[in-house]
Order: C-alpha cells, then sequence, then structure tokens
C-alpha cells in the first residue's frame, strides 16, 4: 500500500515542483486533479491540462513520474454529470471523457468523479438516470482501458439546500449504482470520512464493498459537539454554506475520529494494495502553500505508522 495526497489542495504548484516536492517528502503517490481551466469549484485543480494533452505530454509525465519513483493513483475530475441543465452537463461529460483519454494515455487504471445529483428529481428517478448517464460513460471507459470509481461524498448543500448533491453517500445508494450499472469496472474512490459524519461503519463498508474499493480518500473528521448542540444534525439553517455545518468538519488524518490503524488493517485484510490518497480539506492547515503542505506532511506521518 503506497501513501500519496489528491493535488486539488495545491492548485497553483506547477505539476514538476509538485512531483518534487512529493517525493522529497515521502510521498509514493499523486491523484492528479484534472478540471477545466475555466472551472469556478472550490477545492479543484489542474496539474493536468486534458484540453490540450499531447502524446509528448504524456511522454514528459511519465518521465517526470519515473525520474522520481513515483506513481499516478488516479486522475481526478469531480463534477455534477447528471446536471439538470442539459448544456452544463453535456459540458461535464465532454470534459470527463478528456481526462478519460488521457488517462489511457498516461496508463493510468482510474479516473475519479461524482455521478452527480439533481434537485427537480425524486431519489428514485435520480439513480435511473444516472444509470443511463454512466452506462455510456462506462462504454467510453472501456474502451480507453479505464475504469470509473465514484467518491462518495453526500455534496450535501451544493445543488439546492438540504439535499444532497451527490447520490453515492451510502452503502443503500451503492448498491442501487451498481444494480444500474452492472460493470467490474465501474467502482469506489472510498473516503471514511463522509461516512463517519454520517453515521455509516466506514469499516464495515471495507469488508462488504471489497471488490468495489479501486481507491481510498485518507481524510478525517472531527466532530464539532457544541455545533450539534446548537445546530443539530440538520445543520445551521440561519445563513448556511455548502460544506460547513456547524457540527462537524473535515481534519488531517490523526487530527480526527477516524480509527486509522483499524481502517487500514481492514484494508489490508480483504487484500487492498492500492493507495491511500490524502485530501486536504482541513480548515487549520489551509491559507498558504506552506501549511497545505505543513499538513500533508502531518497526514503522511500519521498513516506510516500504519502501513505494513
Amino acid at each position: 500500500m503506497k501513501i500519496g495526497f489528491f493535488t486539488a489542495c495545491l492548485p497553483e504548484v506547477a505539476l514538476s515542483d509538485l512531483v518534487k516536492w512529493a517525493s522529497s517528502r515521502g510521498f509514493e503517490a499523486l491523484e492528479l486533479a484534472a478540471w477545466p481551466v475555466d472551472s469556478s469549484r472550490d477545492y479543484q485543480a489542474r496539474q493536468i491540462d486534458t484540453a490540450r494533452f499531447s502524446q509528448e505530454d504524456a511522454k514528459r509525465v511519465k518521465e517526470l513520474f519515473a525520474e522520481h519513483k513515483m506513481l499516478i493513483s488516479a486522475l481526478g475530475y469531480y463534477d455534477n454529470n447528471l446536471d439538470s441543465d442539459l448544456k452544463v452537463r453535456k459540458q461535464h461529460l465532454d470534459h470527463l471523457q478528456k481526462v478519460i483519454k488521457v488517462a489511457s494515455m498516461l496508463g493510468v487504471p482510474y479516473v475519479g468523479t461524482f455521478v452527480g445529483g439533481r434537485p427537480d428529481r425524486e431519489p428514485g428517478d435520480i439513480i435511473k438516470e444516472i444509470g443511463r448517464v454512466f452506462r455510456d460513460i462506462m462504454k467510453f471507459a472501456d474502451d480507453h482501458g479505464v475504469k470509473i470509481m465514484v467518491e462518495n461524498c453526500p455534496m450535501d448543500n451544493w445543488q439546492r439546500f438540504g439535499l444532497p448533491g451527490n447520490y453515492a453517500y451510502s452503502p443503500e445508494l451503492w448498491d442501487a449504482l451498481f444494480n444500474e450499472i452492472p460493470s467490474d469496472n465501474f467502482g469506489l474512490n472510498l473516503d471514511p470520512s463522509h461516512l463517519y459524519w454520517l453515521g455509516i461503519d466506514y469499516v464495515q463498508c471495507v469488508k462488504d464493498y471489497a471488490s468495489k474499493i479501486f481507491h481510498t480518500h485518507a481524510k478525517d473528521t472531527e466532530i464539532l459537539r457544541d455545533g450539534r448542540q446548537r445546530y443539530g444534525i440538520f445543520s445551521r439553517q440561519i445563513d448556511p454554506t455548502p460544506w460547513k455545518s456547524g457540527w462537524w468538519r473535515y481534519r488531517m488524518p490523526g487530527m480526527g475520529e477516524i480509527d486509522w490503524k483499524k481502517y487500514i488493517s481492514t484494508l489490508q485484510e480483504i487484500g487492498y494494495d492500492g493507495v491511500l490518497s490524502i485530501e486536504h480539506e482541513d480548515p487549520v492547515w489551509e491559507g498558504s502553500e506552506e501549511k497545505v503542505k505543513r499538513g500533508l506532511v502531518a497526514g503522511l506521518r500519521h498513516l506510516m505508522q500504519f502501513v505494513v
């Protein structure tokens, strides 16, 4: 098992500098962010510009990673692939195809994304529509030798307050999705941080979905007891902010409440030998490149205790 991180947390750092720094600090893999140049989403970046990526670029990137003995664990582009505005949806899906093509050029096995959601449909209808959209995505990915993995972040309040924005956050929804998209090449980029605040046993999920775990994020969760006392589990209602519930927040591994020893040992038990990719969304270690990097190194040091 290797430890890496998702590069979306360092959007201003050039890929060559990022690979050199990561290698020097003991990381062994990078999950490369691949959003479009004109994207305005938070927590997004483009260390790989898929719109203008050539075979020569692929050769250069492969040589860069080989020189520093690093692995590209996946390419990541997480947006709403079910946008109710069909023009916007087409833009997202067209870009996802570009990401898949570049992953194939680089020999990267996985592309991570969201299934997404839409607030104008009922959950059952949403799952059916995801099935229709993603069966086409899977055909394209299969043709390019790439597997698709969805992350289990609820993206609460993303499209409308009070609703999830990504219908892939629970075992109930995973079962529905895997039924709609019955492909061995469609699986999970499992992130225990979301499961924890949702009250779902993340260790049991590792056991129950072993064959579907292609990749895993390493992000911690801290429960803010005073916030839960004030807001309750439905989160703050006055002046709500997406992803800022008031009663929990994301932290670096080791700074929250995830039992990383148990999580990692369970991954090892099921035979997972992939990458633990730190996803940095810790507000304590944000604000500057230096702080982000210090947070990443702290997370690495904590995880290294349990990877054997």
